[in-house]
């Protein structure tokens, strides 16, 4: 931090408190910190005597407002900043700490901050505390250099790292060297193993050649033949074996992986036995192939006689070119020698060219009409696969149904319905019915849960209403229930919660948020002080309040005058309300000139607040100001702008709030010639609460 010096410069402050200073005129025979060379903000080594108190320290000078921070390095105080009287002296100095000393060849011992543009140490150095170069997020190169040439240690602010040079190299003890959080425990003979670099080249592995090895976490040098006496009695599984010789010795055992021989050929004069064999191309077998099941998928072109001794089963269509001819019969066990099996014999179709009315169906057990096998009896085990009719089918069935398995029609299985189904009554399903569209022209009575999508994925519900363009929507992709048109909300008292907490406000209570009635809120409040409210201080008081008339009959102006080029003072007190939240004040001030001129008005307030049973006096918090050029014409109205905070010392509720209000004349920002007449104060205060209940 730089310290600026000014000759002679020294000057009073009627302030009062442990506060900023506010600066007044020149002491006799010296001159203002302005006129000493002082610019807006900067740093000076201050000293204050007020009576037999004292303090030194460092404070920023504001040229606006001829104020001073106070950084207090030593006092009278026990080093802390000293209550100021209203009568105190402050003048630049220099400390010690601020000068230069050259001690020669003798120690120099200090404990406080040696600040230097540049510092050249030419010995050996020891410091035995922390060093700091820079701050965090704004750092400065450091560099060491080493008695190489262009050997050196670098730490790059810019770059955010630490960087080796030239001849420099890095020693850390065994066992010291750690990323991260994980200690390296790696040797230096170890880390050399691996210097091979990453070159390949085409010299044979030979024996006794070293291979690096992982052994439970401690690297390890091995050589060829202990790997290949290894693996020499351990099969290898999960890989594949990719060879360009012959594969000759040896057996292939399971958990060997996969064997991937491109478009070369296997060939084996032995028996090759697999679990299970998947061929995309042709198979071509000279001898005899001895299947015990077989499962063909596509077409089976056999060109000479097949015999199957066996159940032959298929699923696919069996198209004969040269076998049932027309006019055939297929006769079922009329002999008893002719067995077609205890199943029967089974079509996906049959085909009939005609049947009439008194030609029947026959089957073992069961004799009757078409009719009858989808009737009662010995028919109502039968399977029918396909029923192709270009007309309608009407079964004629009068019984009712209560659940799936009583009614006239029963299928203990699957119904696919290709095409529109109408029930003329009730539809009772006790399972999930998972309907595509659904087109309810009636009423809908739900008993259970309804439940629309699954959680994250959601669909759109819409409900309208009778007017045009009422509706309520359930937006699933928005995630939002949405009331449109005419739709409204209506809820009982009391119902609505958001979040955990139930609104109790009642719609009346509501309605006045939307100017139905009158809702104060807690927030920025103003007291308006006039003029005949305030009373001069005793010591360096205002005029005694006076009353100027304008015009015969026109607005009289009761005002207290405060004069130009001196401090003058004037004194009233604010009870202030229990819903002030006990901050910060602003203040605005209305006044109008006695003269013409356009120059600087400066005016200050500071208050103090006063609690039952304390003393009253006291002094008062810090000042703060606010600048008003005059208007240029007499007896015209003035505002000045609203000031920025200030603090009331000992601010609380159920208090007196004493306030003095003052025109800083001996302020060198204070130009206005004429005097200023006060017309009264705009007190800006917030309150925390709607009322004082």
């Amino acid at each position: 931090m730089a310290i600026s010096l000014g000759n002679r410069a020294k000057m009073s402050t009627s302030t009062t408190g442990t506060g900023t200073i506010t600066l007044g005129s020149a002491s006799t025979g010296y001159q203002t910190f302005a006129n000493a060379g002082i610019t807006n903000g900067q740093t000076v080594r201050y000293a204050i005597e007020d009576g037999s108190n004292f303090e030194i320290g460092s404070g920023t000078y504001t040229a606006s407002g001829t104020t001073l921070t106070r950084s207090v390095t030593e006092s009278s105080n026990s080093d802390n900043a000293i209550s100021l009287s209203g009568t105190a002296n402050v003048f630049v100095t220099a400390t010690v700490a601020d000068l230069f000393i050259n001690d020669g060849a003798s120690a120099l011992t200090t404990t406080g901050l040696i600040t230097s543009g540049t510092l050249d140490v030419n010995g050996a150095s020891q410091f035995d505390g922390a060093v700091s170069v820079g701050v965090d997020d704004t750092g400065h190169d450091v560099k060491f250099f080493g008695d190489a040439a262009s050997a050196y240690m670098l730490w790059d602010a810019s770059a955010d790292d630490l960087i080796l040079g030239g001849a420099a190299g890095l020693i850390v003890p065994n066992g010291q060297f750690t990323l991260e959080s994980t200690a390296v425990t790696t040797t230096g003979t170890e880390i050399n193993l691996i210097d091979g670099g990453t070159a390949r080249g085409t010299t044979a592995v030979a024996s006794g050649d070293g291979i690096l090895i992982n052994d439970a976490g401690t690297m390890r040098m091995t050589n060829v033949d202990t790997v290949s006496t290894y693996f020499a009695g351990h099969s290898v599984g999960g890989g594949n074996i990719v060879t360009v010789g012959a594969l000759n010795a040896g057996s292939i055992t399971s958990g060997f992986g996969a064997i991937n021989n491109g478009s070369s050929n296997i060939t084996t004069t032995g028996v090759g036995t697999f679990a299970s064999l998947d061929i995309s191309g042709n198979i071509d077998v000279d001898g005899t192939a001895n299947l015990d099941i077989v499962d063909i998928d596509g077409a089976v072109d056999i060109a000479t006689t097949a015999l199957v001794t066996g159940v032959l089963t298929t699923t696919a269509t069996q198209v004969a070119t040269g076998g049932i001819t027309s006019g055939s019969n297929i006769v079922s066990d009329t002999d008893s020698t002719d067995d077609l099996g205890t199943t029967g014999v089974r079509w996906a179709n049959l085909f009939v060219d005609a049947i009439t009315a008194t030609d029947q169906i026959t089957a073992t057990g069961f004799t009757g009409t078409l009719d009858g096998i989808l009737g009662s009896g010995a028919a109502a085990a039968a399977t029918v696969t396909t029923l192709d009719t270009s007309g309608a089918v009407n079964l004629n069935l009068v019984t009712d149904s209560t659940s799936s398995t009583s009614g006239a029609l029963i299928i203990d299985g699957g119904v696919g319905i290709a095409k529109k189904l109408f029930v003329g009554t009730d539809l009772d399903v006790d399972g999930t019915t998972n309907l595509d569209a659904v087109d309810i022209d009636g009423a809908v009575q739900l008993d259970a849960t309804l439940t629309v999508g699954v959680d994250d994925t959601g669909y759109d519900v819409k409900f309208f209403g009778d007017t045009a363009s009422a509706f309520m929507q359930w937006d699933a992709s928005a995630d939002d229930l949405i009331l449109g048109g005419a739709a409204g909300l209506v809820l009982p008292k009391d119902k609505l919660t958001i979040d955990s907490t139930a609104v109790t406000t009642t719609a009346a209570e509501l309605n006045k948020l939307d100017g139905a009635g009158t809702l104060k809120q807690a927030g920025l409040e103003t007291i308006w002080v006039p003029a005949t409210a305030m009373y001069p201080a005793t010591t360096n008081g205002s005029s005694a309040l006076t009353q100027v008339e304008t015009t015969a009959l026109r607005p009289d102006l009761m005002v207290l005058d405060f004069a130009a080029a001196a401090d003058d003072f004037a004194q009233f007190s604010i009870g202030f309300p229990k819903s002030w939240n006990e901050g910060t004040v602003k203040f605005q001030v209305f006044w109008t000139p006695s003269n013409t001129n356009t120059d600087d008005c400066i005016w200050s307030l500071q208050g103090v607040s006063v609690a039952d049973g304390a003393t009253i006096d006291v002094a008062y918090g810090t000042a703060v100001s606010v600048t008003d050029a005059g208007i240029g014409t007499v007896e015209d109205q003035q505002v000045s702008p609203v000031s920025l905070a200030v603090t009331i010392t000992n601010a609380a509720v159920d208090t007196q709030t004493y306030f003095q209000i003052f025109r800083d004349g001996n302020a060198a920002g204070d130009d206005f010639s004429g005097v200023a007449r006060l017309l009264g104060v705009k007190i800006f205060f917030t309150t925390d609460a709607a009322n004082d209940a």
